[in-house]
């Protein structure tokens, strides 16, 4: 497992994004990961809005590709996932649920109008008012 100091000078890479390590969090007897970006809404509108994005996964599912110098998400925790390219879908025009990094994700709006992403199999843990607040997103 990933110590803290790693997930801090490296950025995790989901749905072709670049995120940001934010804080640890303890939700039950897990350790999550919360990472963040901030991005603007669509360049097309006249005045975009900027998104708050949140990822919440087990820090333990966190692994570094030294080759890329980028950190992926491995539910087993060691095997790094084969890099696809896809295209960049804007944030409003995604599922609420899809597949990524061989994983079935959830993404639900959170607090303050934040956008928060959490494997399907944590949704009804992670993507709840209590899950929320106990990720520091309350």
């Amino acid at each position: 497992m990933l110590e803290v100091s790693d997930l801090e000078v490296n950025v995790l890479e989901f749905r072709q994004r670049a995120f940001s390590f934010e804080r640890l969090a303890t939700v039950g007897d897990r350790g999550i990961a919360v990472f963040g970006r901030t991005e603007t809404e669509s360049e097309s509108q006249f005045r975009p809005k900027l998104l708050h994005l949140k990822l919440a996964i087990p820090q333990a599912w966190v692994v570094h590709d030294e080759p890329n110098d980028v950190l992926r998400i491995a539910r087993d925790g060691s095997t790094i996932p084969v890099r696809l390219s896809e295209p960049v879908v804007e944030v409003a025009a995604e599922p609420p649920e899809f597949q990524e990094q061989g994983l079935a994700w959830r993404r639900a709006p959170g607090p303050g109008g934040t956008w928060v992403y959490a494997p399907a199999e944590l949704a009804g843990t992670l993507l709840t008012p209590a899950g929320f607040a106990e990720l520091g997103l309350g």
